[in-house]
């Protein structure tokens, strides 16, 4: 299912996979099958999404992520493609980042290029 309000471009989105409201996906990015695209979210041309993944709302999955079979993405974590971003980079480099089914990305955590994952835990805990 495809919501409405959302803007889908691509036409690599798998069976079963709901893609709820104001979510942007450009043409190339390519999305597996049963994967719940929660609102507000935008997926670059460069990426590629496997089967069972959730992603919540307010995320951006930029060039060159890769989120492997059965991940679990939460509400606004962010990842980034560029260590020293600025406007009109003509010598950007794309890095590549993998995220694997373990471990399970909680809220609000922030992901630079060429940190091993397990190293990269800069999560807001949380507090009851």
């Amino acid at each position: 299912m495809i919501h409405p309000l959302a803007d889908v471009q691509s036409l690599s989105v798998g069976e079963g996979t709901n893609i709820w409201q104001f979510c942007v996906v450009l043409k190339e990015a390519k999305i597996g099958k049963n994967c719940n695209i929660n609102c507000q979210v935008f997926i670059e041309n460069n990426v590629s999404i496997g089967d069972n993944v959730t992603i919540k709302p307010g995320v951006q999955v930029w060039d060159g992520i890769t989120l492997e079979d059965d991940v679990f993405i939460g509400p606004n974590v962010t990842f980034t493609n560029d260590l020293f971003p600025k406007s009109k980079n003509k010598d950007f480099k794309l890095e590549k980042t993998i995220v694997k089914k373990e471990p399970p990305l909680a809220q609000m955590q922030l992901f630079l290029q060429e940190l091993p994952l397990e190293k990269m835990h800069l999560s807001v805990q949380e507090v009851s």
